[in-house]
């Protein structure tokens, strides 16, 4: 656990917010639109600590193989517990379930476009795909959904940043790949996107779209001044996912997408689905639940249902085979 520090950034007129950031070019889009906004809401200066991590330097595993999407956060948190940084600005998707001891989620900030993207500069749609074309991805959520769709197709693994992905298409390797929208779009490449999955055709990773600041929970005031910028629907939709995943042990081996969304007002719906670990060509276990949700013990507790559900459909049996 970090070490007490009674000192933070929001005590003093002159000490910058420093905030780490991986180095991508979207990680770097990410941590400057939340540079100006604590400028512009919360009257916080602030400056960016770039960061290269183990994810972005390993290219030729899949996650799955070499640690996870823990990999893309530990050195911003060794960045934070060192007092090199006080705030880390991740994509919510690639935030572990489980925060090591000392550190918090201050805020989730309103969610981008949470769906995925098909992007191909041959082919309009999945659909228009021929029998045997290859889709890249390294994400084993986007494996198995593929697969339920068109079990014909030949899916590669494709890791890198957004522009390297890009790029690997436009050389030839793929006949189409697939993305996160939010980060296209974040980057003003919207017009790669030729069509985009709807959340009934391909469920969204737990916080997909969103992104979340994480702090040392010892820096109390800091954290308060945070919370101003957090958006309380997506706050609580994205504690219902990341639920559903915490109760089932979900990491990058586990195919595992869960995307919730407010019918109403006060009514959340989330759906889920759950893969394979070693055969994407098994049907995947779906279901939807819904509750009224008001605070994050509700979400979550919708997210432990959904969870108890996919247990009852068969989920230790899918689960196994990941171990």
């Amino acid at each position: 656990m970090p070490a007490a520090n009674t000192s933070s950034p929001t005590a003093s007129t002159t000490a910058p917010v420093v905030i780490a950031t991986r180095e991508s070019r979207l990680a770097l889009w990410q941590a400057e639109h939340v540079r100006d906004r604590l400028g512009a809401e919360l009257g916080l200066r602030a400056e960016l600590l770039g960061m290269t991590t183990r994810g972005d330097q390993i290219l030729d595993r899949t996650l799955s193989k070499v640690g996870g999407k823990g990999l893309f956060v530990k050195e911003l948190e060794t960045a934070l517990e060192a007092g090199h940084a006080q705030l880390a600005v991740h994509s919510l998707k690639d935030v572990p379930m489980d925060l090591p001891a000392g550190f918090v989620l201050a805020a989730i900030l309103e969610r981008e476009d949470p769906r995925d993207a098909f992007v191909s500069n041959r082919y309009e749609n999945l659909a228009a795909l021929p029998e045997g074309a290859v889709v890249g991805t390294s994400s084993l959520r986007r494996v198995v959904q593929l697969m339920a769709h068109r079990p014909d197709l030949r899916i590669e693994p494709l890791r890198g940043n957004l522009d390297t992905r890009l790029r690997k298409l436009d050389e030839g390797g793929y006949d189409a790949i697939v993305l996160a929208a939010a980060g296209l779009k974040r980057l003003g490449l919207a017009a790669r996107v030729r069509a985009l999955f709807e959340p009934d055709e391909m469920i969204p990773a737990a916080g997909q779209g969103a992104l979340g600041l994480e702090i040392r929970a010892d820096h109390a005031a800091l954290g308060a001044a945070l919370a101003g910028l957090s958006h309380r629907p997506t706050w609580l939709a994205t504690h219902a996912e990341r639920a559903v995943s915490r109760s089932l042990g979900g990491s990058c081996s586990v195919p595992l997408a869960a995307h919730a969304h407010w019918a109403t007002p006060t009514e959340l719906h989330l759906a889920v689905a759950l893969g394979h670990g070693a055969d994407p060509l098994q049907p995947l276990l779906k279901l939807e639940v819904r509750s009224e949700v008001a605070d994050t013990e509700a979400a979550e507790a919708l997210g432990r249902l959904a969870a108890a559900r996919l247990g009852e459909a068969g989920a230790a049996h899918y689960l196994a085979a990941v171990a």
